[in-house]
């Protein structure tokens, strides 16, 4: 069968367009194909800095011809419906249209199309230009002089030409031909813009990409991918380094360079007292680099030594003379593990230089020394005093900060400059004072369940869940609020500040939380927002628990990222989401369908996985009610809040692979103890895993199930259980165990052992079998009926005490 090939040759599209601008043309070809008739065995984009390309295979040659009735108006119809069917049929009068009878209906007329098929050459000439016209760049542009036409071409760039063949393997191809503004389709294209910069004729695509191949263009991105990763892990390997991967920048280089030329170029190793993920971003940012790794032996790696925030570790004279205020600088989450970086990086021309790229990588080493100057400047400069420190102290005093310490002074300026957070929720110096008060009330909570003793240090890793927070009965593939992750703790290596300690620690590290997005790094790069302040804490001598919460306090940033779980980071993570969502709740900002621009759900679900997976109970009506207090929130607002977590609940228990109907069951409007709705679930799981559990459900769901059905009859139903009116001993015996188990289940409940309250519910099992097998509710006598109704409803009432049963699916 005939295959077609398609390219549209530009001058440089930007690197992040070309992905989904070669999905959208395969897309739009394929569908325009098929809506025209015909069909193809299969399409595959490809993409280069300045070609569109496409490869459709197996494409039919004709589409097939089309017969149709239309049906239209009765013979005796108004005038004015006639025409509409002659419209809509596309006759000219109605002497063209037939008439049909019907022993019904009687006499209509009908329309008989018939549509020959047409050549696919026809279909794809008529259909591309099309395409190119409507096509949904981001941003597009017209050029030269047809630019100032109405209606003139529109590209991304420049479009310059367009290669368009059709025909078999067995046959030459033919040129699909069609014109638009002034670019005549053909089959000659262009290779490389240096190394092959004249015209190639080509027939199909295998003959296309090979010559394209020997034009220095490698049509194929995932390709280009391979080819730059595998070289740039050969050159770094060569000069004894290791390649630090970046998934992101090479899909975007990539997309920079037809044919891939790996160099390496450097920079003064005294930039290496720049934190490496300044250093990391300032090349990557600007030059599109990857940046190198020494490798280290184990105690080399070590980091525990480490007495500044960006370098190298000083020979060992050096180190006694290090301040006191500092024996406690431990390195971020992302350098745990990690190599300390080179003053090597690695670049991709897009050229094959004579001189083997020597003057391209010593270009790309100015530049780079250029921005890295500018990045330690800043560096520098957040480390030392503001100039306008007379102006602060109001600001200051209203926090209790220390204007001798650098962050105290930005966090100073941050209140003072009233920078917006929100135009209806206030400044970040008061969002900053709202944050400190919740978590502050907060932290009483989180430090009773992570550290379980007052004065106890916690000692726990970092994601490593306290003694006796196992899980069991949600999933064979996770269980839920196990925490993914045993590295040890960013807050102080392995220990945790005590349970006294936590409240005044947490009250410090809300007040710094924001501070860094005053210093001159994050106003660079704002992605290091939290990182850069975690390093300006620690060098200014913070407890290690309020610098880590300055980076933590933004986590988890989505269901893969990780969980704090040194108490401070989680009082003010808690704090400073839940003053997020409250303040959006109260001026009517919420997520709706697909649009959340505040990104609530996100925060909701961080707080929710923040308290399971630490295990830590919370009533968040309660909590809700004191944020709400800075808005004047309302019940209703604090109820709807309370579904929109209940949702995200649902969401991520079904991701941990949860029963929705159990999910349903335990839930209701007023829970409001995500730990405990988690561990309902867990023991109801587990109980219905049981042939006990099963039976029980069968009964009860039928118990309930009868009691509804009377009830919607208006049926009596006594308001207690009168022994006297039992007739049968299989009542009785219900009666005894109902009793049993409602006393020792709401006593386990209120234990909140509700694996226990499930084992309670279970000795139900064998009453309630007996009960339907023996006994007949609807008997004759009202009295009687009425009373082993109310005895179904005590049934429903003992087992409603854990779960709705009703809601149950089996």
């Amino acid at each position: 069968m005939p295959d077609l090939l398609l390219e549209l040759r530009s001058e440089e599209i930007p690197a992040r367009m070309q992905r989904k601008a070669a999905g959208d043309l395969r897309k739009m070809l394929a569908d325009g194909l098929v809506e025209a008739g015909l069909t193809y065995e299969a399409a595959r984009e490809y993409w280069t800095p300045r070609r569109l390309a496409l490869d459709v295979r197996g494409l039919t040659a004709r589409s097939k011809d089309i017969r149709e009735e239309i049906k239209g108006p009765s013979t005796t119809a108004p005038d004015q419906a006639v025409q509409g069917f002659l419209r809509k049929a596309g006759l000219s009068s109605i002497a063209e249209a037939h008439v049909h009878s019907d022993p019904k209906k009687g006499d209509f007329y009908v329309a008989h199309i018939s549509k020959p098929g047409r050549a696919a050459e026809e279909i794809i000439a008529e259909l591309v230009p099309g395409i190119i016209k409507n096509f949904p760049w981001p941003k597009s542009m017209r050029w030269g002089a047809a630019s100032a036409k109405p209606g003139s071409l529109r590209w991304v760039r420049p479009l310059q030409s367009i290669v368009c063949t059709f025909g078999p393997e067995t046959e030459e191809p033919v040129v699909v031909d069609f014109e638009i503004d002034g670019i005549r389709s053909g089959n000659v294209t262009y290779g490389h813009r240096f190394h092959a910069p004249g015209p190639i004729t080509v027939r199909r695509f295998d003959d296309y990409v090979a010559k394209l191949e020997a034009a220095k263009v490698v049509l194929d991105a995932d390709r280009r991918k391979e080819i730059i990763l595998a070289d740039a892990r050969n050159v770094a390997f060569a000069n004894g380094l290791d390649l630090v991967e970046d998934e992101g920048l090479l899909e975007e280089v990539s997309g920079l360079v037809e044919w891939p030329v790996v160099l390496m170029g450097e920079f003064e190793q005294d930039f290496l007292t720049i934190p490496a993920e300044v250093i990391r971003l300032t090349i990557r940012a600007n030059q599109k680099c990857f940046v190198t790794s020494r490798p280290t032996s184990p105690l080399e790696g070590e980091m525990s030594a480490k007495p500044t925030e960006g370098g190298a570790v000083p020979p060992f004279s050096q180190r006694e003379a290090l301040p006191s205020a500092l024996p406690g600088i431990f390195p971020s989450r992302g350098e745990i593990g990690q190599s300390p970086l080179s003053d090597r990086f690695i670049l991709v021309a897009n050229i094959e230089a004579k001189d083997g790229g020597k003057e391209i990588a010593y270009g790309n080493g100015k530049v780079v020394r250029a921005r890295l100057s500018d990045a330690l400047y800043f560096w520098k400069t957040d480390q030392g005093d503001l100039p306008d420190l007379g102006t602060l102290q109001e600001s200051a005093a209203k926090f209790e900060l220390d204007l001798k310490k650098p962050l105290d002074q930005r966090m100073a300026r941050l209140d003072h400059l009233n920078v917006t957070f929100h135009a209806k929720l206030g400044t970040q110096g008061q969002r900053v004072a709202r944050i400190k008060r919740l978590a502050e009330e907060l932290a009483p909570t989180v430090a009773k369940s992570i550290s379980p003793l007052e004065g106890e240090m916690a000692g726990r890793p970092e994601g490593v869940a306290s003694a006796g927070a196992t899980h069991s009965g949600i999933s064979k593939r996770e269980e839920v609020g196990t925490p993914r992750e045993t590295t040890p703790s960013v807050a102080s290596g392995d220990i945790s500040p005590s349970r006294g300690e936590i409240t005044a620690l947490v009250a410090r590290a809300a007040v710094l939380a924001k501070a860094d997005l005053q210093t001159e790094v994050v106003g660079e790069f704002p992605e290091l927002q939290g990182a850069m302040g975690r390093k300006y804490a620690l060098l200014q001598g913070e407890h290690p628990s309020v610098a880590a919460a300055a980076e933590e306090h933004y986590k988890p940033q989505g269901p893969s990222d990780r969980v704090p779980t040194d108490p401070v980071s989680i009082a003010v993570a808690l704090a400073d989401k839940l003053d997020t969502l409250t303040g959006f709740w109260a001026i009517d900002e919420k997520p709706t369908g697909s649009k959340d621009p505040f990104a609530l759900r996100r925060a909701a679900l961080g707080v929710v996985r923040i308290l399971i997976e630490n295990r830590i109970r919370l009533g968040l009506t309660s909590v809700f009610a004191n944020a709400f207090s800075s808005f004047a929130g309302d019940a209703a607002q604090i109820s709807d809040l309370l579904g929109f977590f209940h949702d995200r609940l649902k969401v991520y228990l079904r991701e941990s692979g949860a029963r929705y109907d159990l999910i349903d069951a335990v839930i209701t409007p007023q829970s409001d103890d995500l730990l405990q709705i988690v561990r309902r679930v867990e023991a109801l799981g587990k109980f219905l895993d049981t042939g006990d559990g099963k039976n029980l459900l069968a009964g009860t769901k039928r118990a309930a199930n009868i009691l509804a059905a009377e009830e919607k009859k208006k049926t009596p139903v006594a308001r207690i259980v009168e022994p006297a009116l039992f007739r049968e001993d299989a009542e009785k015996k219900l009666s005894a165990a109902v009793n049993q188990a409602e006393k020792e289940a709401g006593q386990a409940i209120q234990n909140e052992d509700f694996s226990a309250a499930m084992l309670t519910l279970s000795v139900l099992r064998e009453p309630v079998d007996s009960f339907f097998e023996g006994v007949l509710v609807n008997d004759e006598d009202q009295a009687v009926r009425a009373n082993r109704l109310a005895l179904l409803a005590r049934i429903r009432a003992a087992t409603d005490q854990v779960a709705d049963f009703s809601k149950i699916v089996g």
